[in-house]
């Protein structure tokens, strides 16, 4: 279950399905210390994007995730 508001998860996912991002950039981006939006945190726990080293990426299911609600 996500406690962040969908729109800002679907806005994170557009913004890494360009191609992946350092993980210095998305934490300046989307790194919040507001406990009532977890975006990173909720697109994390639910497999939408992961962290490879220094390089965070969009998953299948980031990708899967989006699809379904630009319908």
């Amino acid at each position: 279950m996500m406690d962040a508001p969908e729109p800002l998860i679907g806005d994170l996912l557009s913004w890494l399905r360009s191609g992946p991002r350092p993980y210095t950039e998305v934490m300046d981006a989307w790194r919040t210390s507001c406990p009532k939006l977890p975006i990173w945190e909720d697109a994390v726990d639910t497999g939408l994007i992961e962290r490879r080293k220094d390089v965070v990426f969009i998953t299948k299911a980031g990708k899967d995730w989006l699809s379904a609600r630009q319908r």
